[in-house]
């Protein structure tokens, strides 16, 4: 299969669960969806596919003793640059779905978080983080001052 129709529909794949958890985070069908881990599976054996045929002796060696200019050197490899984008779709989508799940339990307002997760995973982290801080912050004030 051709290397850039397969980076392509991977970047598809992603996009239905993003849109989901973003735009219809109540529904039943995406509770349903988000609560399997099963949405991993594709992109996980992708990935696989891509870290065992890019891997050689070199390239493992590099690995397991990375230096800037050696790693850079690895990902100027298409292939391992399309594994390591896997990597980033995977857990990008994994921490989206944390997100998500701890909005819904907790009820936490995510979309923001949600939207800078899907493009910057550790910012929108951040951003959830600071967040659900900031409305536990307030929960506890509106707690004091009910009970005052």
């Amino acid at each position: 299969m051709d290397l850039n129709l397969l980076f392509n529909l991977s970047n598809l794949f992603v996009l239905p669960f993003w849109i989901l958890m973003i735009a219809l985070p109540k529904w039943s069908i995406t509770q349903k969806i988000m609560k399997s881990y099963l949405i991993f599976i594709p992109l996980i054996l992708l990935y696989i596919y891509l870290f065992v045929t890019s891997l050689d002796a070199e390239s493992a060696q590099t690995l397991s003793n990375p230096q800037l200019p050696e790693l850079a050197q690895v990902f100027s490899n298409p292939i391992v640059t399309f594994a390591a984008w896997t990597h980033f779709l995977v857990l990008d989508l994994f921490l989206g779905r944390h997100i998500y799940w701890q909005g819904q339990e907790k009820n936490i307002w995510t979309i923001h978080s949600l939207i800078l997760c899907l493009f910057a995973g550790p910012m929108g982290f951040l951003s959830h983080i600071i967040t659900d801080a900031i409305q536990s912050n307030f929960k506890k004030t509106e707690i004091i001052i009910d009970n005052s």
